[in-house]
């Protein structure tokens, strides 16, 4: 009698797999929840809130947390409606890993399954399911959320980057050697250094291509928050170091010659300092395995307004700080986590689930926006006053003559 050889089972399908552990992973598996999906998983190839936990010891989210959720106005940095950090963390600009503490809890509350160690290296179709590559064995699911966060993947495409310091590589600027430093880059994270180091009694200087600290903008993903601009002005005036300002600086490359670090601008006077320059220059976003998933014609990067979907691969889904609709950037959490009941909405009518009464409070606590009109005009009906510069600022081409 011939052996019957049993066959393999099927490998598992996932309703939902989400990439990323961050704000915006934990926020959409929040809203899945809500709405009776279970057979979801988030991986991750470090913990949850991992690059919160690496942030220096001294940033702060610049966005305030406030417990207003009893009056219908959520918590800015809260990633559910019925959340705050801070009445979780007592903390009105929370530290990193204060956040990373709250977005803990969120995973605990709701009890998603969270795999960590997993690096995705790609999403493709196959057999009428999205498989997640990258894992020891793929994972297969009918949806997947990619929340791949930012700051893990700083911009490094300046020449000479081996000589130079990026500033999410700092765990604490007080430990930072040296009396006097040089930030490429002026805006957030090159104001928040500048800030820290003046504090140490440091003298900064802070080159920028343009003037972001002299910077009006309707939208305030644009211009420097009311947090860095209050922090800069006490710093200026009673801070123990210094800042000095220098617009105009297309700093292209740094070299080292002996002990100093030379920062070279294609057209004026090579700047001079005595440390290695902290590249205060952004991040190249969390996209890469999926990115070309999420381009148009143009090759821009794209998502469809119905469902922040890819254009070209159906149940592929994206959320986090490089969402944009309209000329309009969602970089922040406030502004992102708009659209986590919509994704929810979408999975859950294509899964049969309810959504409507299970997302009834998301949808009136702002996290569930569908109308995009309301993004593109964010002007103050009262017009502000011009910005005065925070101190005086120099041309950088008449500095280094």
């Amino acid at each position: 009698m011939p052996l019957k050889i049993k066959p393999k089972p099927a490998s598992p399908v996932y309703d939902v797999v989400i990439v990323g552990a961050g704000p915006a992973g934990l926020g959409c598996a929040a809203a899945l929840k809500e709405c009776g999906i279970e057979n979801l998983a988030i991986v991750d190839r470090r913990e949850v809130g991992a690059s919160f936990d690496a942030w220096p010891a001294q940033m702060r989210m610049i966005s305030p947390s406030f417990h207003s959720n009893p009056f219908s106005q959520p918590d800015l940095n809260a990633i559910t409606p019925h959340t705050s950090p801070a009445d979780y963390v007592h903390s009105e600009h929370p530290t990193g890993p204060e956040y990373a503490h709250y977005l803990r809890a969120i995973a605990e509350y709701y009890q998603v399954e969270v795999k960590t160690g997993i690096e995705i290296t790609g999403v493709k179709q196959s057999k009428g399911a999205l498989v997640v590559e990258g894992a020891s064995k793929p994972l297969r699911a009918r949806h997947v959320i990619w929340t791949g966060g930012e700051f893990f993947f700083p911009r490094q495409e300046i020449k000479g980057v081996e000589h130079c310091i990026h500033n999410s590589s700092i765990s604490d600027w007080s430990k930072l050697e040296g009396v006097e430093h040089a930030i490429i880059g002026g805006f957030e994270s090159g104001i928040d250094a500048a800030v820290h180091l003046a504090r140490q009694g440091k003298s900064v200087h802070v080159l920028s291509r343009g003037e972001p600290w002299h910077q009006n903008s309707p939208d305030p993903s644009r211009a420097l928050s009311p947090f860095t601009i209050d922090r800069l002005k006490d710093v200026l005036l009673n801070a123990p170091g210094t800042i000095r300002f220098y617009k105009n600086a297309d700093i292209v490359e740094v070299t080292k010659t002996g002990d100093s670090y030379i920062l070279v601008d294609e057209e004026s006077e090579p700047f001079e300092v005595s440390t290695p320059p902290i590249l205060a220059t952004g991040f190249l976003g969390g996209m890469g395995p999926v990115s070309s998933w999420f381009e148009d014609k143009n090759g821009r990067i794209a998502f469809t307004e119905e469902a922040d979907e890819s254009p070209s691969l159906p149940n592929l889904f994206y959320s986090g700080p490089l969402l944009q609709h309209r000329q309009s950037l969602f970089c922040f959490i406030y502004k992102f986590r708009a659209r986590f009941g919509i994704i929810a909405r979408t999975i859950a009518e294509r899964l049969g689930h309810e959504w409507e009464e299970p997302l009834k409070q998301w949808r009136e606590r702002g996290f569930m926006i569908d109308d995009l009109a309301c993004c593109q005009d964010c002007t103050c009906a009262v017009e502000t006053e011009d910005e005065i510069a925070p101190a005086e600022v120099e041309e950088y081409a008449t500095a280094t003559q």
